[in-house]
């Protein structure tokens, strides 16, 4: 495309290596989070805005994305709402510091996790390497049950009513994370910990992943919480 930066070209490594895509309005941003990602061993896309990303997206698959949420057209929420309709990909957005606003709508709208602007390169890499390692764990080899849905934790695949369900990569670090322990109440701040967020961090994921395995997730029969402790998982 002859729009996007010179540094948009994948360096030549295996096939194995994770491939990211940054998307930012700042050509500096861009510029050094290509350089450096790049330098530390990951493949590295960029795009200017959410139209260019989107364009990008039709001819590449990525291990991980990094949007801005404030960009000119669409904004990092709506394309996180728009990516998260089709794709569990784990994403990871940019906010203005202190704005605690923007980072609890960026999550609820499906983002995994979240750096303020500004920040260290080193910070980012740490964050994008935490997301994509959570994405290829493995976990326990069984399946196990809790009313309709079926979760395999070794390949993370949830299924409900035999059809599969999708997460993000947050909300399967916290679906393995309860379900290694089923039944048991599992600590708030150990489940932030696990998913690389912050304690309200964790309410957001699990009132999304409620809706997603609950007959009524006003009233949950399966991810209960556990007052004063955290959560838990009630399987059959």
């Amino acid at each position: 495309m002859s729009q996007r930066d010179p540094l948009s070209s994948p360096a030549e490594v295996g096939d194995d290596v994770p491939h990211v895509l940054v998307v930012d309005d700042d050509d500096g941003i861009r510029r050094l989070l290509a350089r450096y990602l790049r330098t530390n061993g990951l493949m590295v896309s960029v795009a200017r805005n959410a139209a260019e990303a989107s364009k990008v997206m039709d001819g590449l698959t990525f291990d991980a994305l990094v949007l801005d949420l404030m960009m000119p057209g669409e904004d990092g929420i709506s394309m996180t709402r728009r990516i998260r309709a089709v794709s569990d990909v784990p994403i990871l957005i940019l906010t203005a510091r202190g704005d605690s606003k923007d980072r609890i709508e960026g999550l609820e709208a499906g983002a995994d996790d979240y750096l303020a602007k500004p920040f260290e390169p080193r910070e980012l890499l740490l964050r994008l390497q935490g997301l994509l390692s959570r994405r290829s764990r493995p976990g326990r080899a069984e399946e196990i049950r809790f009313g309709p849905n079926v979760f395999n934790p070794r390949k993370g695949e949830l299924r409900r009513d035999g059809e599969p369900v999708r997460l993000t990569g947050a909300e399967l670090t916290l679906l393995r994370t309860l379900s290694a322990k089923p039944g048991a109440a599992i600590d708030r701040a150990a489940l932030a910990e696990k998913t690389g967020g912050f304690d309200r961090s964790v309410d957001v994921q699990v009132t999304r992943l409620r809706r997603k395995i609950e007959d009524d997730p006003r009233v949950p029969t399966y991810l209960q919480t556990v007052r004063g402790i955290g959560y838990a998982l009630i399987v059959d």
